[in-house]
C-alpha cells in the first residue's frame, strides 16, 4: 500500500510544499503540479464545484507520481470524511473546527474500530484494489492518514489547545480569510489581533507537535508565513496564479506596443 511521505516529513520536523486546487481538475493537473515541485495536492470541495466522482478521478491520477492527494471536505460529517478516504485521499482537511469534540469526531471517522467508527471497505480505491491482510492494511491506513483541522473562527481559536491536543490530529491549518471575518477585521492581515492569532496557532502546533499549515496566494505570502513558522504550505488559488501570469504576459505585450508607438511618434 502507498505510504504518505508528506506526513513522514512533517513528523521529522521538515517542511512540505504543494498546491491547492479550486478550479482546475483536468487529467494533466497532478503531473503538472509534480513537475512544478509539488509534494502534495489539496483538492477543494468546500468552495469549488467538485463532486465525489471527480475527486475519485483526481486521487487516482496522483498514483505513481509520488504525489500525495488530499482533500478539503465541505463540512464536519462522517460521510464526507470516510468516503474521501475510501476513494483514495491520503489526507483530509476539515473546515471550521471549533471544539475538542469536533476534532475527536473527525479523527474517529478516519480510524477503524476500536480506535474509531469508520466503516470497512477493502480491495477498493484506497488500497489500490489489492488483496492482503486486513489487519496490516488497517495499521498502514492509520499510519498514513493525515488529519488537518482548520482554525478559522474566533471560537476555534479560543479552543485551539483542546483541538490540537486530540490524538490523531496531525495539522492545525490557518484559515486566514474566514478567521479575520469572524474576528470582525475582514482581510486585515496586518491587524495586531490577527497577527497575535497567527502566533498563537504556530505556538500551539509546536507545543503539541503538530504541523502548522497555510495556503499562500503568492511568493510574498509564502515567504512571510514560512517566517511565521508554518511547516506545510500550499500554493493557491490556482485560478489566481493563472490570472496573475496571464496579466503579467499581456501587460508586458501592451507595454512593448505602447513603447514602440512612443518611439515612432518621436521619430516624426
Amino acid at each position: 500500500m502507498r505510504s504518505n511521505p508528506v506526513k513522514a516529513k512533517l513528523a521529522r520536523g521538515e517542511h512540505a510544499f504543494g498546491a491547492m486546487f479550486f478550479e482546475f481538475f483536468s487529467p494533466g493537473i497532478p503531473q503538472i503540479a509534480k513537475n512544478a515541485g509539488a509534494e502534495f495536492i489539496l483538492f477543494d470541495m468546500e468552495h469549488a464545484g467538485s463532486d465525489v466522482g471527480l475527486m475519485k478521478q483526481m486521487f487516482a491520477l496522483c498514483r505513481g507520481l509520488d504525489l500525495v492527494p488530499m482533500v478539503r471536505v465541505p463540512t464536519t460529517q462522517y460521510h464526507f470524511v470516510a468516503r474521501m478516504l475510501d476513494l483514495g485521499a491520503l489526507g483530509i482537511m476539515v473546515p471550521m473546527v471549533e471544539s475538542k469534540q469536533q476534532a475527536e469526531a473527525i479523527v474517529s471517522y478516519t480510524r477503524y474500530p476500536p480506535s474509531g467508527v469508520r466503516g470497512a471497505a477493502f480491495g477498493v480505491a484506497q488500497d489500490d484494489y489489492q488483496g492482503g491482510d486486513v489487519n496490516e492494511k488497517i495499521a498502514a491506513i492509520h499510519e498514513r492518514t493525515f488529519v488537518i483541522c482548520q482554525i478559522e473562527t474566533a471560537k476555534g481559536l479560543k479552543n485551539i489547545e483542546a483541538i490540537a491536543a486530540v490524538e490523531g490530529v496531525d495539522c492545525i491549518w490557518l484559515g486566514h480569510f474566514d478567521l479575520t471575518n469572524f474576528m470582525g477585521i475582514p482581510a486585515q492581515f496586518s491587524h495586531p489581533k490577527y497577527l497575535a492569532a497567527v502566533k498563537k496557532i504556530v505556538a500551539t502546533a509546536r507545543k503539541y507537535k503538530r504541523a502548522a499549515g497555510f495556503m499562500a496566494a503568492d511568493e510574498k505570502w509564502a515567504r512571510e508565513y514560512l517566517d511565521h513558522g508554518f511547516d506545510i504550505i500550499a500554493t493557491g488559488l490556482d485560478s489566481g496564479l493563472l490570472q496573475a501570469a496571464m496579466a503579467n504576459l499581456i501587460g508586458g505585450m501592451r507595454d512593448k506596443v505602447a513603447a514602440g508607438k512612443r518611439v515612432a511618434t518621436k521619430g516624426r
